[in-house]
């Protein structure tokens, strides 16, 4: 396990910045107010799990750890929803869902670590992506401390409330930097009775219509995965070992699921797909939870010694300091159609390149060791800025060397609501209180 110091930590390079553990919303509020009064940073902290996204701190100021701000303040399971405080791990939530059969169905790496409140400030998406949408999908209301020090609603407790302006999905991806959420009000949906993988692999040449193919099946999958050669022999997983291999995921009643595993194969049986296989219930558990860590991290883990060993490396030295020992992280956002085109063009960028994409959905991530040149990644950054540019989306760097990070466009190409933006912070943090420079107006 990793030796975090609760008393100082490193955001990338800049720190040590002094931690404060507080136990309640109203320490946090006071301490909110002390930094706005003395003009210091605050900067909010979980799981410290992806601190790695976004740029250094600006300035100088206060880390407050949320994690023991962690109760669950509302659970009516007939209603399907909850309400928790934010410093909860994603684990623990899961844990008191599952007594009631239910879930929130977003996949989180590194979960027993994750907090609830650090999930929404990146908005993290997996697998299941494709079948249940992200989170912003299932966020009916939020509390957060404003620069003020006070606590704001939005949203509400049930699903029907619609009343007011939409301020929660302001918060989701935010990195932190409009407030600090206090608190959480979820719908959730119940566990599946049965699920269920099938993975194959094919050339490349057949790659675009195999996945046209997909696209329209009759079918309805929750998952829909693509993977490199690379990326495959980095999961460690008995996958075939083909150019690419595609996951297929299955979330229902038992006879539904095993229609949908019939129909399919029916589907592609002349597709050339090579060594089919299928994972049902709990054996393919380890698939599941090796896609979810896969997709954020890169890393080489497989998932016995991810639960073993807690955090990532690349994610906290012994010191609390950010590291990026895992070397280059990207995510792109394209329109579905050209994910294929778009996973030839960036294998054949690099030999070590491993990419794992959201094939369904329009994301794909991309993974480099850390051996390659700045100007190398700088070049190969704005090849494939461009090419999801003209697929209608973008590409942002998740992970590289602190060093690099003035130096790459780490928000991809520049987009047209930027001034929006500005205005929005300018309105809710007009101090620039929260998580300054970290994020895409860099101040």
């Amino acid at each position: 396990m990793l030796n975090v110091d609760d008393n100082a930590c490193f955001i990338d390079d800049f720190g040590p910045l002094p931690v404060k553990r507080l136990q309640s919303v109203a320490e946090v509020g006071d301490i909110v107010r002390r930094a706005a009064a003395e003009r210091q940073a605050i900067y909010p902290l979980g799981g410290r799990t992806l601190l790695h996204i976004g740029l250094p701190p600006a300035r100088p100021g206060i880390a407050v750890d949320l994690r023991n701000l962690s109760q669950v303040l509302d659970y009516p399971a007939r209603d399907m929803t909850v309400t928790v405080q934010a410093g909860i791990t994603m684990a623990q939530l899961q844990s008191l869902l599952a007594t009631e059969k239910q879930r929130l169905p977003i996949d989180v790496p590194q979960a027993e670590q994750a907090t609830l409140g650090g999930v929404l400030a990146t908005n993290i998406s997996g697998p299941r992506r494709f079948g249940f949408g992200t989170l912003r999908d299932y966020v009916l209301g939020i509390r957060t401390i404003n620069d003020q020090g006070q606590e704001v609603k939005a949203g509400g407790h049930v699903v029907k409330n619609v009343a007011g302006y939409d301020l929660c999905k302001l918060h989701i991806g935010a990195l932190g930097t409009l407030g600090i959420i206090s608190q959480v009000t979820l719908k959730l949906r119940p566990v599946p009775e049965c699920s269920a993988l099938i993975t194959f692999g094919c050339e490349t040449a057949a790659l675009d219509r195999l996945l046209d193919q997909l696209h329209a099946t009759r079918t309805r999958p929750v998952c829909l995965d693509l993977l490199n050669p690379t990326a495959i022999h980095e999961l460690r997983m008995n996958l075939p070992e083909a150019l690419w291999v595609l996951v297929v995921g299955f979330e229902d009643n038992s006879d539904t699921v095993n229609w949908q595993i019939r129909q399919l194969l029916q589907e592609l049986a002349h597709s050339g797909i090579q060594g089919v296989e299928t994972w049902i219930g709990a054996a393919g558990e380890p698939l599941w939870h090796s896609l979810v860590e896969f997709t954020w991290g890169g890393g080489r883990k497989s998932p016995e010694e991810s639960l073993s060993e807690g955090p990532m490396l690349s994610e906290r030295s012994p010191r609390g300091r950010t590291s990026s020992a895992q070397g280059i992280s990207f995510k792109a956002n394209l329109l579905p159609h050209a994910v294929a085109s778009f996973c030839r063009q960036a294998e054949a960028l690099s030999e070590s390149m491993r990419l794992h994409a959201h094939a369904g959905s329009g994301i794909v991530y991309g993974h480099l060791d850390s051996n390659v040149t700045l100007p190398r990644v700088a070049a190969m950054l704005k090849e494939l800025t461009d090419v999801a540019a003209r697929a209608e989306g973008n590409l942002t760097l998740l992970r590289c060397p602190v060093e690099w990070k003035r130096e790459l466009p780490l928000w991809g190409r520049e987009r047209g609501d930027l001034w929006l933006m500005q205005q929005v912070k300018n309105i809710l943090d007009p101090q620039n209180i929260f998580n300054p420079g970290r994020f895409l107006i860099g101040r």
